[in-house]
């Protein structure tokens, strides 16, 4: 071969060597986009809220580009096993269920759930009986969903595409009380557009639903990339750079016990 075909190949070679590595670099995040302040996107289209910092953190701290790809819940798994994107990162609990088709991280954040209820409503408790006949709601295919059906038999349970939709429903009178993470329903009726409701309580969460916390999935056996995110997860936890987040968003460390 001569020199100048030599030099060819191996220009050839470097480039896609350089290529491959570009490739690995980039880390694809699927979220949800509509779940603030966890995450939602702004009037300019740009994704933020804390999950969108907490990816970037941990994606710094691997030497990797996070790449975010909003995702409508109900699909936001069937898309990480299409492999649409490499993790999820949507405020996403650690359950039995889930785990039967996705792997997932350590948690990075848990918070308990609550009910709202519109202000002038006339449920003074939480309790089976009290909730009895009345409508609840709560975004579909979430353990908010299921705790719902689990601790409030006899109400009426309507499911939501998303967080936005039985927000409105309660804001319009159509609906009697709706449960979610506490942080997301707190920023909700500190908001103008929340101003209709209050929360009523917290409520007591149950493992076998809502498991160990709020963890990041990945597709089954993709261990290397768990292992990473569970070292960025300990390493932002102990550099400071997670309580930094945190007190953008909170005034108490989501992180939970």
């Amino acid at each position: 071969m001569s020199l100048f075909k030599k030099l060819a190949a191996a220009t050839v070679l470097a480039v896609l060597a350089t290529g491959a590595a570009q490739a690995q670099e980039t880390l694809r995040i699927g979220t949800e986009g509509a779940y603030p302040p966890f995450s939602e996107i702004t009037a300019d289209g740009k994704l933020v809220g804390f999950d969108i910092d907490i990816a970037n953190a941990l994606c710094d701290e691997m030497k990797v580009k996070c790449e975010f790809i909003s995702q409508d819940w109900d699909g936001i798994i069937p898309a990480l096993l299409a492999g649409k994107y490499d993790a999820i990162v949507a405020s996403m609990s650690i359950t039995e269920e889930r785990k039967e088709k996705v792997d997932f991280t350590d948690k990075y954040y848990d918070t308990p759930q609550a009910i709202v209820v519109p202000k002038d409503s006339d449920i003074t408790e939480a309790t089976a009986e009290s909730m009895a006949d009345r409508s609840v709601g709560a975004q579909s295919s979430t353990t908010h969903a299921q705790y719902a059906e689990q601790i409030f038999p006899d109400s009426d349970i309507r499911l939501y595409p998303s967080a936005d939709e039985y927000k409105l429903d309660l804001s319009s009178g159509r609906l009697d009380a709706a449960l979610d993470d506490v942080i997301v329903l707190s920023e909700w009726v500190d908001s103008e557009d929340g101003s209709c409701c209050k929360i009523l309580t917290t409520l007591p969460g149950d493992p076998k639903i809502y498991g160990p916390g709020i963890g990041i999935a990945v597709r089954k056996g993709d261990d290397e990339l768990r292992e990473k995110l569970n070292a960025a997860i300990k390493a932002i936890r102990e550099n400071g750079t997670y309580k930094k987040i945190n007190d953008k968003y909170f005034d108490f460390d989501v992180y939970g016990g």
